[in-house]
């Protein structure tokens, strides 16, 4: 992964921002919200304006940060995305609201799994984000990868998880079984034949996998 001197570096030359994405990028660190690091939402961000998807799902929409700032990006885009935690999901709501983004991002309360019939009612789409509980990434993609369209793509975050997915022995036994599942996850993308997979090393680990067969 990128060290923090040469992220720092990066982050010197990105343009500024400002104005509520300041504030929710200050909120999130002073509350220990995870939002998407820079350079990987930089990455994901150049990626969907190649693609260009008619509609997203994203798996997590924590406070509404990284939708924000795909629909800032991706004006004919629609964003449906779902939260099971009250407070962020109220905080995500007032967020996109003070954006003006209410009539192109649509989010959801509630337990992905349990609202999966309605958020497919939505697609299909051209993109899938996988952000929220990482050791229920292999459930969330066997659950949605079906409403994503041939060409389209699947972008999980946190991939590498602080690079405890390269360690021979996880020394925090808390995270054990999640680093496990991550592990499988990654291999289960790289070797899927309907995928073309690149796990990137930047930020936490950014997985970009592109449907090649219908």
């Amino acid at each position: 992964m990128i060290s923090d001197h040469v992220e720092q570096y990066l982050e010197s030359l990105r343009p500024k921002r400002e104005g509520l994405m300041e504030e929710m990028e200050v909120y999130a660190r002073e509350n220990h919200i995870p939002i998407m690091e820079q350079t990987s939402l930089a990455v994901m961000l150049q990626l969907l304006s190649f693609l260009k998807p008619n509609r997203i799902l994203e798996i997590g929409a924590a406070i509404g940060y990284s939708a924000i700032r795909m629909a800032d990006l991706l004006p004919e885009t629609a964003i449906i995305t779902v939260e099971r935690d009250e407070t962020r999901y109220k905080e995500a709501v007032a967020n996109i609201e003070k954006a003006g983004y209410s009539d192109r991002i649509t989010i959801l309360y509630g337990d992905a799994f349990e609202l999966a019939d309605e958020l497919k009612q939505y697609g299909p789409y051209q993109a899938l984000f996988i952000d929220a509980a990482k050791g229920q990434y292999q459930r969330f993609f066997d659950e949605f990868f079906g409403v994503v369209e041939e060409q389209g793509i699947v972008l999980s975050d946190n991939i590498l998880f602080r690079g405890m997915v390269a360690e021979e022995e996880i020394q925090e036994k808390r995270f054990r079984s999640m680093v496990k599942k991550l592990r499988q996850y990654n291999e289960f993308l790289m070797s899927h034949p309907d995928l073309y997979t690149t796990i990137y090393p930047i930020g936490d680990g950014l997985a970009v996998s592109q449907r090649i067969n219908s």
